[in-house]
């Protein structure tokens, strides 16, 4: 295919007019489809329906310690179930896991707000400083920039890489500015590029020599064992485990729920970290809770049983998601590649594929998508305070929709973008 940055002018103009037509066309469909978050569909919903049979009104409500989950007590979690959520973290001692609510982002929003208002083990609270600012690799999760501008925190874009972040970016701004105090990472499958960070990058993290006493990774595993193939899988180090080697057991915070792996929103989420970062947490939490909901946790730990478990539940998840990312790349690749209008990643793993279109027409290409009928995620929102500087990155979820409606919105996108880039290039004619 010939590169539309090649066409002369009367060739863009019939190839827009082409378009135009095949535009309105797919508008007189009445689509009604919504892409905007990376939901699991129903068929994912109904393999775990099961989970629902494990606790009985005969069943043993008993811990492993003789723990009774029906009554109050145990903050940080029964023990099988912190047993659980470290091996689906990767993480090596069961005793650095605190297992909370349903769900990773309420332990973010208080990790963060704990931080403002009480400061981190002794420090002065961020709340008192004149400045805080935070690390935000970009594209990222828009709902970890939520939390940051929420409490008025300066957030700073460092570009993503294959790799992860611009390691030497970040090695500069944590060493030698004291207003850093932390920076939002999805090491594995990251939202929304997919990318794992590399053996290097997580080395380089571990071994950061902060400015800040206080500073924190804040590590979102979300994706830990959310595979696509059996046969090619991303691993990553154990972030917990380097940075004790490197000197540095209280700098990271990881965070990880089953909310795509067992129910969204009833689940079991957890955070590990040093012993130190852990009880000052837990001074917190007794006065936050008794306790969260250990029969939840006991389900979980009655059904998954163990690492073994949860990998082959999650083949299932896979085995339902799979076709649709072939299905949305193959029509990303059949009908832009070679146009040199667009970029995309091709994830092992995760929720999401991420593109990058032409400068400056991102927020048209998401705005046609709405008027003919498919809602995706809003242009920006893969940045911090909804921004994205080049205009250019979408967030494309194929997960909730069936393979028949996604392969019809990807058609329309794939339109969208093919028009509004014929009509940028125009512009620059026009200029």
């Amino acid at each position: 295919m010939k590169s539309y940055k090649d066409l002369s002018r009367e060739e863009l103009l019939q190839l827009h007019a082409r378009l135009e037509e095949e535009y309105k066309d797919a508008k007189s469909k009445g689509l009604k489809l919504d892409m905007s978050r990376g939901k699991p569909a129903p068929s994912q919903l109904d393999v775990e329906m099961d989970i629902m049979d494990v606790m009985t009104s005969s069943s043993d409500y008993k811990t492993e310690t003789g723990m009774d989950c029906r009554n109050y007590g145990i903050v940080d979690g029964i023990p099988e179930a912190k047993k659980l959520m470290a091996e689906m973290m990767g993480v090596a001692d069961a005793n650095n896991v605190i297992v909370c609510g349903n769900a990773s982002l309420t332990i973010m929003y208080d990790t963060i707000s704990r931080s403002m208002t009480h400061g981190v083990l002794g420090s002065t609270p961020w709340c008192k400083l004149d400045k805080v600012k935070f690390l935000c690799p970009s594209p990222g999760y828009d709902r970890h920039f939520s939390i940051t501008e929420h409490f008025g925190i300066e957030m700073i874009i460092v570009p993503m890489t294959p790799q992860g972040p611009d390691m030497d970016m970040v090695e500069e701004l944590v060493s030698t500015d004291s207003a850093v105090k932390g920076i939002w990472c999805v090491p594995k499958y990251s939202n929304p590029q997919g990318y794992s960070y590399s053996d290097e990058t997580i080395r380089r993290f571990a071994a950061l020599k902060p400015a800040a006493e206080d500073f924190r990774i804040f590590w979102d595993n979300a994706y830990a064992i959310h595979h696509l193939y059996d046969d090619v899988q991303d691993v990553i180090l154990d972030i917990i485990s380097e940075c004790e080697k490197a000197g540095n057991p209280n700098m990271v915070y990881e965070f990880a729920s089953t909310s795509k792996v067992s129910f969204p929103g009833a689940g079991i989420a957890a955070i590990a970290s040093s012993k130190e970062n852990l009880d000052d947490m837990l001074k917190s939490m007794t006065m936050q809770t008794i306790g969260y909901d250990k029969i939840n946790q006991m389900r979980h730990v009655r059904y998954f049983k163990n690492l073994g478990g949860l990998t082959e539940h999650m083949k299932k998840h896979a085995n339902i998601m799979r076709p649709k990312f072939e299905t949305v790349l193959k029509i990303l690749e059949s009908e832009l590649g070679g146009l040199g209008i667009a970029q995309w990643t091709m994830p092992k793993g995760g929720y999401f594929i991420s593109l990058d279109a032409m400068d400056g027409c991102a927020k048209k290409i998401v705005a046609k998508c709405k008027e003919a009928g498919v809602v995706l995620t809003g242009a920006g929102a893969t940045f911090p305070y909804g921004n994205d500087p080049k205009d250019s990155n979408i967030r494309i979820a194929p997960t909730f929709p069936s393979l028949e409606e996604l392969t019809e919105a990807a058609n329309l996108f794939v339109l969208c973008v093919k028009l509004v880039s014929a009509e940028s290039l125009l512009q620059s004619y026009s200029n």
